[in-house]
């Protein structure tokens, strides 16, 4: 019986996407670099905001000390507006509201660092969560499991009694790493085929089909 469900943030949760393209080009821009445009951050986030600004940066300036320089501007840009276009998905808030109606414990599993990630959710979804999980010191990223793992102890359940949903294939990966169902979702950045070739075991287009899995498992 499922007990608990696993949300990753951006591109499950909060659709992000234009706030952070806004202030990583920003960035970009202030260091003399050129932009991209907001759809090729699709494939630029997932690992974290480090690795965002990495994968952004013209390729022969991903040296340690530019990369400073680029997330200090970030950083100084995005904690200002991180919430100027960032918005729930469709139907997300009313799915969180009927998994607690059912008793079942909802946290926030993300790669954005534990500071942002508060704000962002807090933001968009008030005090809905029983915990939000963001990047720790000596806590690996996801895929690593450690994080989701910490997660299910501190709820109280069993890693076969929760569900991991994400849109991406590091997140469908945190799932299966961590023993949970992995469930990925098609309202995100990444597409169908990456989440089956990393091992979705099951893939929806809309909030409300989570409930049918948790029936479907009960």
């Amino acid at each position: 019986m499922i007990k608990a469900v696993l949300f990753d943030l951006d591109g499950t949760l909060v659709d992000s996407i234009t706030d952070l393209a806004n202030s990583v080009n920003f960035a970009l821009g202030e260091l003399g670099f050129a932009e991209h445009k907001v759809e090729e951050f699709k494939n630029f986030v997932g690992n974290g905001i480090p690795k965002m600004l990495e994968r952004a940066l013209p390729e022969n300036k991903r040296d340690k000390q530019t990369l400073e320089k680029a997330l200090d501007i970030f950083y100084k840009s995005y904690s200002v507006h991180f919430a100027d276009n960032s918005n729930p998905y469709k139907g997300v808030k009313e799915l969180v509201v009927a998994l607690k109606k059912r008793k079942m414990k909802v946290a926030v599993v993300t790669n954005k660092e534990q500071q942002m990630a508060n704000k962002v959710v807090s933001s968009a979804y008030g005090d809905m969560f029983d915990i939000i999980f963001g990047k720790r010191n000596g806590i690996p990223s996801k895929p690593d499991p450690t994080a989701a793992l910490i997660c299910m102890k501190e709820l109280g359940v069993k890693p076969n009694e929760c569900i991991f949903l994400g849109d991406s294939g590091v997140d469908i990966l945190t799932g299966i790493n961590s023993q949970a169902l992995a469930v990925g979702v098609l309202w995100g950045y990444r597409d169908k085929e990456e989440l089956v070739k990393n091992g979705a075991k099951y893939i929806i287009d809309t909030p409300n089909q989570l409930l049918k899995i948790i029936e479907e498992t009960a």
